[in-house]
């Protein structure tokens, strides 16, 4: 009897232990499971996180594609009028390696009238034009930036005085006119005019003399005739991106408009 007890009371031990091995063996596993899951869910948001790739992102299209010829830029009226006497009608290029980006032109021209004495007038008309860059930004973007620093050019020439900012409306995009004087050998009256249209920055000097006791040219007579230039070189640009021939339009002209060179201060005569 004695014996029988010992050994139910060895068998029950025994059973016991049992739920024991296996509620430890459960807790493992599951503990187990669980961190593979967790982990496999970190793996998962981990690779998610990480771009695949990153597209490049397309260059802005600039409105214009080239540039006219710089002398042909301002109709043949207009030079008549703003130049009158020019030595050179068709103007005289300035050399240029990359006439697609970069081009300019200039007039000048001495008329005289006896007694009266003689005025001198001098024109130069420059076209830059700008491409969208990946690095540098939009054709767009450039072109604005170059026209901020054409006007701050024109406005530190040396030598300048009375300096005179004014917007310049209904031009291209932006338009911005400074009008000044310098004296040489006689006192010069200066005009620049500076447009951007689009991806294009024209950049126009105008100025004019009187020599031998001829009247001082009028400021305000010069700023119109500068404008109305600048309006034929616009519409040139214009005009070449759509295979057009430029317009053959006067001073007073009044096309509706499309939408680097420094200045040159003064010239003379001898230029």
């Amino acid at each position: 009897m004695h014996r029988s007890a010992s050994r139910l009371t060895r068998v029950l031990a025994c059973a016991a232990v049992v739920p024991v091995v296996l509620a430890a063996a459960g807790c493992s596993s599951d503990s187990g499971k669980s961190s593979g899951t967790e982990s496999g869910k970190k793996s998962t948001a981990s690779s998610s996180a990480k771009p695949s790739s990153k597209a490049s992102a397309a260059l802005e299209k600039v409105a214009f594609a080239k540039l006219p010829d710089p002398c042909k830029a301002i109709a043949s009226k207009t030079i008549d009028s703003v130049v009158p006497e020019a030595k050179e009608k068709n103007g005289t290029a300035a050399k240029s390696n990359d006439l697609a980006n970069r081009a300019s032109c200039s007039w000048n021209g001495l008329q005289t009238d006896g007694v009266k004495g003689s005025q001198y007038r001098w024109l130069s008309v420059s076209l830059v034009r700008y491409d969208s860059h990946a690095s540098l930004g939009s054709g767009d973007k450039r072109a604005e930036e170059q026209y901020n620093k054409q006007i701050e050019l024109a406005k530190t020439v040396e030598g300048a005085h009375d300096v005179k900012v004014e917007q310049a409306g209904g031009i291209g995009d932006q338009g911005s006119s400074v009008a000044y004087g310098v004296k040489k050998d006689v006192d010069f009256s200066n005009t620049t005019v500076v447009v951007r249209t689009h991806n294009v920055v024209v950049t126009l000097d105008y100025n004019g003399a009187a020599y031998e006791g001829a009247g001082a040219p009028d400021q305000a007579k010069l700023l119109q005739d500068a404008i109305a230039s600048a309006r034929d070189a616009v519409n040139a640009v214009d005009a070449a991106n759509k295979g057009d021939a430029a317009p053959e339009q006067g001073p007073s002209g009044s096309a509706s408009p499309s939408g680097s060179a420094t200045p040159s201060g003064s010239a003379s005569p001898q230029q």
